[in-house]
């Protein structure tokens, strides 16, 4: 290599470099300003993606228009652009999987049910999009796919037997975002009782976060055949009940008045509560030592019923005592049998 063929190779590469940094910092936030005024957030994912590849692309783009300034044996300059076809092939695949799978996540913002925001829609989205990037690299470079997909099918068929737990559950993932029953987000019950809100769906597992902090993972076969319940499915509304006893020489017409009286009060007062439901309370049952009823309210979600029951037993015991209704303590009579002759 020359002096002159080594300043010009370095004259580009200086000017890639170059262009890169200003398009980069110059013109592509003035497409991010007109981004950030539409209503598709996808297109703010598109150019953050872009924008981290701008300076290398350039710079890969001048040390091709460099290199062909220099004199050398052909082969190298064929293994040149090969280089940076490859480059630029995984490139845009890099950019074409993220995008795709940061598309799930920006519609998960808008409050869609959306199961994308699951990891397993994004890792399958990748690694597809990643294979169709080898796929394409191989044929440039003229080699054939045919075999490589051949022999894909065949190990594809032994690698199946030998993971045949890890592949229930993957498939029991998919069919669990796929039917939108469970999503990241909602709080749900299994029939073992533990509880807490979805964190992810991912390949294997299926992870909870429990109200004291801890995380409950449960295997996505082992999900898919649960009986649970979603106190998020198909809204985050929840109906919920306070049970209530007074005392059996109340007058039930002035307990059902003061109680929906102050159902209503703490509606009011609380943001957490639905505004247009309609408070009621319904007498259940004559008990051992008072009449039992249950008073019920609608939270907007399952989670901020406990703040509103905290509220609702202190104003209702302070008005009770107010107006004199009593909630009795649990009594019991007790018989003593003495022995005969005594």
């Amino acid at each position: 290599m020359t002096f002159d063929e080594l300043l010009y190779f370095s004259l580009f590469v200086a000017g890639g470099l170059i262009a890169g940094f200003f398009v980069k910092k110059v013109i592509s936030p003035v497409f991010k300003r007109v981004a950030g005024r539409t209503k598709w957030s996808a297109d703010d994912l598109i150019l953050e993606s872009v924008s981290k590849w701008m300076v290398p692309w350039f710079v890969a783009l001048g040390v091709f228009l460099g290199w062909r300034r220099v004199e050398m044996d052909a082969k190298y300059h064929h293994w040149l652009e090969n280089g940076l076809m490859i480059f630029y092939v995984f490139s845009v695949t890099w950019i074409a999987a993220n995008v795709l799978s940061g598309m799930t996540k920006v519609r998960s913002a808008h409050g869609d049910n959306v199961v994308a925001s699951s990891s397993i829609i994004g890792n399958i989205i990748k690694v597809i999009v990643y294979c169709i990037g080898i796929l394409v690299i191989l044929q440039s470079l003229g080699i054939s796919i045919t075999p490589a997909l051949t022999a894909l099918g065949v190990g594809g068929l032994a690698v199946a037997l030998a993971l045949q737990d890890t592949l229930s559950n993957l498939f029991a993932g998919i069919q669990i975002v796929s039917t939108r029953k469970i999503n990241p987000g909602d709080f749900i019950r299994l029939e073992s009782g533990q509880d807490g809100f979805v964190e992810d769906i991912s390949w294997r597992y299926t992870t909870l976060k429990t109200g004291a902090n801890n995380t409950v993972i449960i295997p996505n076969s082992k999900l898919a055949s649960a009986i649970l319940s979603n106190y998020f499915y198909p809204n985050k509304e929840a109906v919920f009940d306070v049970a209530v006893g007074v005392d059996y020489n109340s007058d039930l017409e002035k307990v059902e008045r003061i109680t929906v009286e102050v159902l209503k009060e703490v509606q009011r007062a609380s943001a957490d509560c639905v505004q247009d439901f309609e408070p009621f309370i319904r007498f259940q049952q004559f008990g051992e030592s008072s009449i039992d009823l249950k008073a019920f309210l609608k939270a907007k979600t399952f989670g901020s019923q406990f703040l509103i029951k905290h509220e609702l037993i202190k104003r209702l015991r302070k008005r009770y005592k107010e107006e004199g209704i009593n909630i009795p303590f649990p009594v019991r009579s007790v018989f003593v049998n003495k022995p005969y002759g005594e």
